[in-house]
């Protein structure tokens, strides 16, 4: 018995070694997604041999979970990469890049482009930011509830 637990726990971890590998070295977003259900495969099977191994069901349960996550994550995955080759023609991860919201700090070293000046707005009426950025709130109406 617990030879076949080192067996199915040996093949788990190669599954999920060669997911992560693959996630690790390539930048084709379609392997990298084959690569990340890869890895939770991986995973499923660890849990699923621990189960048997205890004689309950909670880690085939589990198991069916990190199915379901799969699929769900294959799905969503396939709609963003025909969206992002409609628009750059290219699947490589570099191009998510690009897609960034402006003025955020991407973390590359490379000096950002400046951003556009805001246009000026009604003083009565808040006016929502970008993600990532602090309002500046005027003077008047710092100490005021709104």
């Amino acid at each position: 018995m617990m030879a076949e637990l080192h067996n199915y726990l040996g093949v788990g971890a190669v599954l999920f070694a060669l997911g992560a590998i693959g996630f690790l070295t390539r930048r084709n977003l379609i392997v990298m997604t084959l690569s990340a259900e890869l890895m939770l495969q991986g995973a499923s099977l660890n849990l699923v041999a621990f189960s048997h191994l205890h004689g309950n069901y909670q880690g085939q349960a589990f198991a069916v979970f990190i199915v379901a996550v799969a699929a769900c994550e294959a799905g969503v995955a396939l709609a963003l990469f025909v969206a992002l080759y409609r628009r750059k023609r290219t699947l490589d991860a570099g191009a998510w890049r690009e897609l960034a919201e402006e003025g955020l700090d991407s973390g590359r070293g490379v000096e950002e482009p400046p951003v556009a000046p805001l246009l000026p707005v009604h003083p009565e009426f808040p006016r929502l930011t970008p993600a990532g950025r602090v309002p500046e709130v005027p003077k008047r109406r710092a100490g005021r509830r709104v």
